[in-house]
């Protein structure tokens, strides 16, 4: 039988190839953008060039794992925008899901990185890289695999589980993969999740420069996470809880010059203070001259509208004066109960650094939409260019998934969020009091409402809290608990023909 020789950078292959009745091995259907194994195995320079792919490839994931946690939320839903709607982004805002309209085919494209993952697990043990280079990289393989597979369970439900680098395809059969019970791909994630921070060892240590590989601490707040959502959905109950508590506190102790709260919090998004920004742990990035953001155009303004439309109810400030450079199109919005409700009340600095209302430049100046601010980058001579830095754990989504863990042991959770309260409002902010369990769960998804727009935490969030927690926010209209099939998304029908052992997603 054929060994596979290469390793696919930018090519998964957890889909039905359409072989023949003839064996065909991996090797003959290699891409360009390929290398082999022995390169891998013999020059530390191609396994290199094999660990960076993976952070290429988290890149060109951003624009989906944003959409997955955020769009669903109520956010955007029905919201004001001056062009014609981003018809994609509108269906997951309004739940307009079926079988026949599936937001998301091929899994999201997630296996392409995961085969990449699977191969360095494989390799690297075998590799020319020093022992101490292997371990991290191997431990930082397994925190995004775990990452990766959790996000998959969330929005799917069961998903095909591989764990190993395909090595040959004799026929078209051995492709196909049934969808693994959720449960075990959950037990498959806390795995992947113990031995990243075995690899990792005992450092916390965060980089001083850009935060944009994977660490120990963004492994341990990936097992908070992970452990809250089991406790809620998966039957782990106190247990559970006890031990996202238990290691979300740990990262709370690291809490020093290296890692806490911005005061100011553009800071956290502003390209120029990337290297040690305190609140990042782990963010996807993104350079001049390398590669740019370009999930976020639909939540923009073309260059009309910046000339005609205003950031205030009067005929100025324009929005091309205070943006010059900003050109997308504006098709994704809030509606106005949503803008009153974020704008109205003390002043926030979140709100205000996040997005900005659009109004007519005539009288009545009337509001027309919004603009997505967090992450417009940069002005590169008369050009903008969107280097932001996309954060996918920062010190922020420790001390809420503290606050979760605690409310749902009873314990109290104003300490945390009293301190994402304080950040937003300053001094004179008003003091969250610990109430019930619910008053206490809808405390802290006000605060991701307001903490992470746009950074794909939101639906997230209402997710892990309960269902009762997302009905009771989402327009009854597109999702409520006669509906619950569309807490999942189903697959669609390309996928169910391309491989027979695969079933649709319960309820579709």
């Amino acid at each position: 039988m054929k060994t596979n020789q290469y390793i696919y950078l930018l090519l998964g292959v957890l889909v039905s190839f359409q072989l023949g009745s003839c064996k065909k091995d991996l090797a003959e259907v290699a891409p360009q953008d390929a290398i082999s194994k022995e390169q891998v195995l013999s020059d530390p320079n191609a396994a290199l060039t094999l660990y960076n792919g993976l952070y290429s490839l988290m890149r060109s994931n951003n624009a989906t794992l944003f959409q997955l946690g955020e769009m669903r939320s109520e956010i955007w839903t029905d919201g004001l925008f001056t062009e014609s709607a981003d018809a994609g982004l509108q269906n997951l805002s309004r739940h307009n899901i079926s079988a026949l309209n599936v937001p998301f085919a091929n899994w999201g494209g997630f296996y392409n990185m995961i085969y990449n993952l699977n191969n360095l697990i494989t390799l690297f043990p075998k590799t020319q890289l020093s022992q101490a280079n292997k371990d991290r990289m191997m431990a930082e393989a397994y925190g995004l695999r775990a990452y990766l597979y959790y996000t998959m369970v969330r929005t799917w439900g069961d998903v095909p589980l591989t764990t190993t680098p395909i090595q040959t395809i004799n026929n078209t059969a051995e492709t196909y993969k049934a969808r693994t019970p959720a449960d075990s791909v959950m037990m498959q994630v806390k795995k992947d999740i113990e031995s990243s921070l075995q690899l990792f060892g005992s450092s916390n240590t965060l980089s001083t420069d850009k935060r944009v590989y994977w660490n120990r601490v963004a492994t341990l707040v990936l097992k908070g996470d992970v452990y809250i959502w089991s406790g809620t959905h998966m039957n782990g109950g106190a247990t559970d809880f006890t031990t996202a508590m238990n290691v979300l506190q740990e990262v709370q102790t690291l809490q020093g010059s290296s890692l806490q709260l911005n005061a100011n919090y553009t800071d956290i998004f502003d390209p120029a203070k990337k290297a040690n920004n305190r609140e990042l742990i782990f963010a996807i990035n993104y350079e001049i001259g390398q590669s740019t953001m370009g999930a976020f155009s639909s939540f923009q303004v073309n260059a009309i509208q910046a000339a005609t439309l205003s950031l205030a109810q009067a005929p100025t400030p324009l929005v091309s004066a205070t943006y010059p450079y900003v050109n997308g199109a504006n098709r994704v919005g809030m509606n106005a109960a949503m803008i009153t409700k974020l704008t109205g009340g003390a002043a926030d600095q979140r709100i205000s650094n996040s997005f900005k209302v659009l109004y007519s430049n005539s009288s009545p100046y009337a509001v027309r939409g919004v603009l997505l601010s967090k992450w417009l980058g940069s002005t590169s001579g008369t050009s903008q260019v969107y280097n932001n830095d996309y954060p996918v754990y920062r010190y922020a989504d420790v001390l809420l998934l503290l606050a979760e863990a605690k409310a749902k042991l009873g314990a109290d959770p104003s300490t945390e969020i009293n301190l994402i309260r304080q950040r937003a409002y300053g001094a004179g902010f008003t003091p969250y009091v610990s109430g019930s369990l619910s008053a206490n769960m809808d405390a802290i998804l006000d605060e991701y409402q307001r903490e992470f727009i746009g950074e794909g935490r939101y639906w997230w969030a209402m997710r892990r809290a309960g269902d009762s927690y997302v009905y009771a926010r989402v327009n009854p209209a597109y999702l409520s608990a006669s509906t619950t099939a569309k807490l999942l998304l189903p697959i669609s029908v390309s996928m169910l023909n391309n491989d027979p052992l695969l079933q649709q997603t319960k309820g579709y």
